[in-house]
């Protein structure tokens, strides 16, 4: 049961924030009547307190409007704005500040600080210096003295990082650039610089990670939009590729190397989509001219060469083109030998070409990297199945079938071989009796293959007609069983007719 005692305290806890609440309508309402900017000034100032930094900006606004010349409503509002993050806001403020109280040492060296943030050393050591010769109070001073030391050190670091760039010494020049940027954090030309030391690397994340940051802190950095582009480019992704310059032409619509570049992402975009889609509609054959047309408009940039042949790998081996499939693959696995997916689409391949023994070695390579992959480990279980299948009878070969065969097309080929083999047409008890053998299995194999399930079967690894791999599948064994121990081609109860049909 709560006691009287925690519920009191628990009243008593929120009055204060009523109260505030209560003087905060009262000044609003008061603001509202005389429009006064000191009671502007004042309702900001309490909604700073309070945290509500939106509704403190909206009365710091009103104020200056009401006073162009009160720097403390511009002081004010510089507060809010940093707060809020937005620095560039608070500067033009800072410097209102300056312009209209010379004096006010707290505002200039806050403009400091953010000079130095910006990369700005020259005016930002101004500011301090100003400090430092104003007598100001000593936490003031120590603050300027410190950030004057700071500034003169990054202003070595620059020189030294420029002088490193220009000799090529991208590595000591990243490093130096790395020291300036933990001061300067909004320095455009910092994060540029270092930026093209990342590119010269081959640090492409790095890289990007600073050009995307220059782009934010620059409102106009086409350039930074431009560089995004082709890096994403570069790298294989025609997606964000695509995004990064769109945002280049959304500044500048006529900014030449932006528009071209534009034309061709847009091209290859248009071309791997329609790809893809035409894959989803099983249009295999189309899906592989469709990527091929891809590598022509762009075979310079090794990522979408490789990407558009790992399509076609994929696309090849679900259409049946296995022998096509397998080169294909082959050739992104010489680039790319742990590619999953070109693993299991090659091991595929080999299936249908009845090469269980390699599809077998892909599968388990793909393993490795794949451990928990349910596709790769029914592929390897059935590849493994259809290799000791294929040292038993293969109804495929029976009737000198491919494994993607029609069924009319195994209907016609069992009418020519039972035809062939039909036991009538041989005198020679030895050649009958050979006949009679290679009869049944032609009918067996026409039986399995013409029936869904049971090809699906077959096609899995099982021998439907086998006893020993359908235990405890009652389902088509008579078939089988049914050829025991009697002469299908003799007089009596038992002759078995075969169906040509």
């Amino acid at each position: 049961m709560v006691s009287i005692d925690h519920v009191a305290h628990k009243v008593l806890t929120y009055i204060p924030y009523v109260l505030v609440l209560i003087d905060l309508r009262y000044e609003g309402v008061k603001c509202g009547r005389d429009g006064s900017v000191d009671n502007h000034m004042e309702m900001g100032k309490k909604l700073l307190a309070a945290g509500q930094l939106a509704d403190a900006l909206s009365h710091f606004h009103a104020a200056v409007d009401g006073d162009p010349k009160n720097y403390m409503a511009y002081y004010r509002r510089a507060t809010v704005f940093l707060a809020m993050g937005k620095s560039k806001s608070a500067l033009p403020d800072l410097s209102r500040v300056i312009e209209l109280k010379p004096d006010f040492t707290s505002a200039r060296l806050q403009r400091g600080n953010l000079l130095l943030k910006q990369g700005g050393l020259d005016e930002a050591e101004k500011d301090f210096k100003t400090v430092l010769n104003s007598s100001p109070i000593s936490k003031e001073e120590k603050e300027a003295h410190s950030q004057l030391t700071k500034s003169d050190e990054i202003q070595r670091l620059v020189a030294q990082a420029r002088r490193s760039f220009q000799s090529q010494d991208y590595v000591t020049a990243a490093a130096e650039l790395d020291t300036i940027i933990e001061t300067c954090v909004w320095d455009v030309t910092s994060r540029e610089m270092r930026a093209e030391c990342f590119i010269q690397m081959g640090e492409m994340g790095k890289a990007i990670s600073d050009l995307k940051a220059a782009s934010k802190l620059k409102s106009d950095n086409t350039q930074a939009f431009y560089k995004l582009s082709t890096i994403y480019y570069n790298l294989g992704d025609h997606e964000m590729s695509l995004n990064e310059v769109r945002e280049c032409l959304k500044l500048d619509p006529d900014h030449k190397q932006c528009y071209s570049h534009y034309k061709q992402v847009k091209k290859l975009n248009k071309q791997i989509r329609s790809a893809e889609e035409l894959i989803q509609e099983q249009r295999y054959e189309d899906a592989v001219s469709k990527y091929e047309a891809v590598m022509k408009t762009e075979p310079n940039v090794h990522h979408f060469s490789l990407l558009a042949k790992e399509r076609m790998c994929h696309a090849l081996a679900q259409g049946q083109q296995a022998s096509r499939a397998i080169s294909v693959c082959g050739e992104v696995l010489k680039s790319d030998p742990e590619n999953v997916n070109v693993l299991k689409d090659r091991a595929e391949a080999y299936v249908q070409e009845e090469q269980y023994e390699e599809a077998i070695e892909d599968y388990e390579t793909a393993a490795k990297h794949s451990e928990n992959d349910r596709q790769i480990k029914e592929g390897l279980e059935r590849a493994q199945r259809l290799l000791k299948q294929s040292h038993k009878r293969d109804y495929y070969k029976i009737l000198g079938v491919k494994r993607n065969a029609q069924k009319k097309e195994i209907t016609k080929a069992y009418r020519k071989l039972a035809s062939q083999w039909h036991p009538d047409n041989f005198q020679d008890p030895e050649e009958k009796k050979k006949a009679e053998k290679k009869f049944i299995d032609i009918a067996q194999a026409k039986e399995v293959l013409t029936d869904p399930e049971m090809r699906t079967k077959f096609d899995q690894g099982e021998d439907p007609m086998d006893p020993e791999s359908q235990q405890g599948r009652p389902h088509h064994q008579h078939f089988h069983q049914g050829f025991q121990g009697f002469n299908p081609f003799g007089s009596g109860p038992f002759n078995f007719k075969f169906n040509f049909n």
